[in-house]
């Protein structure tokens, strides 16, 4: 593989051989905290990967809550296209440009990245596997400079990201593998700390996005990955598998990692549980 063509996993060696090699690509860091939102912006402040910028959840890489109509979207729905081009391109990004996003929490917001590139038709986008703990551990460097851009014509090309919308997703209800990515007390509905009602989508299973990783924090093996994903998805093709969770941000880490384990094409549902279980009319199950 060309080294500077990333698609969905990138170690710190090969990121290092990229910036060192005269191909500097655009790191972005996503590091976030649900129940602190501007504790990733201010970590990043204070330290991150040299020449990294910063992208904030909820205010960019979600959209408005509300739609014209006044239905409530879930808590992170995907901002309009053209706006968050408009951003990338703020940021400096070229097309064919090596995008790597990291964040350290697992990974958990950088999918949310790397999926959204793909949604905007650039597919050279990888996340940083193991993140900034990772980086931290091979004793690399750590700044506090905020890196200057200059802005690019970039636009959105073809959606390389499938997605469905909630009125979508329940006619195929019964068609489709739903994959829920919430840790398993949410799914089973025995709690729900942030969202109108507990439980889950009824059919769906569950798949704590945590199980994709190695307790050093690094993903596990695309073999191993491939594995455990096929006896999940069985008998069905990867593009029959809808990935969701709380609002569309964990799932893309599932997304990811049966991107990297070579099973390619399932779709986002990026409402998921937070604009389901907002709207009474939606059927819901529990257990």
């Amino acid at each position: 593989m060309n080294k500077t063509n990333y698609r969905t996993l990138i170690s710190v060696s090969q990121l290092q051989d990229l910036t060192l090699g005269g191909q500097p690509p655009l790191l972005i860091d996503v590091s976030f905290d649900l129940t602190d939102t501007e504790a990733g912006q201010a970590a990043y402040a204070l330290a991150h990967l040299p020449g990294a910028h910063y992208l904030h959840l909820d205010r960019e890489l979600s959209g408005s809550k509300v739609n014209e109509q006044g239905q409530f979207r879930g808590r992170h729905p995907l901002p309009e296209r053209v706006d968050f081009a408009r951003r990338l391109a703020e940021l400096g990004l070229h097309p064919g440009q090596q995008v790597v996003a990291y964040d350290g929490q697992g990974g958990m917001y950088a999918a949310r990245l790397w999926w959204m590139l793909r949604w905007l038709g650039h597919d050279q986008v990888a996340v940083l596997d193991g993140g900034l703990q990772a980086w931290l551990a091979a004793g690399l460097p750590m700044s506090m400079a905020t890196p200057t851009a200059l802005p690019t014509d970039f636009t959105a090309r073809e959606c390389l990201s499938p997605s469905l919308n909630a009125d979508q997703l329940q006619m195929r209800l019964g068609q489709v593998r739903l994959i829920d990515a919430r840790a398993p007390e949410r799914f089973r509905g025995e709690v729900e700390p942030l969202d109108k009602q507990a439980g889950h989508i009824p059919g769906a299973s569950n798949r704590l996005f945590k199980n994709n990783l190695q307790a050093n924090g690094c993903f596990k093996s695309a073999d191993e990955l491939r594995v455990e994903f096929t006896s999940l998805l069985a008998p069905l093709a990867p593009s029959d598998i809808v990935h969701q969770c709380g609002s569309g941000v964990t799932a893309c880490h599932n997304l990811l990692a049966m991107e990297y384990a070579g099973l390619t094409g399932s779709m986002l549902y990026p409402g998921s549980w937070s604009e389901w279980s907002a709207d009474p009319r939606r059927p819901i199950a529990k257990g």
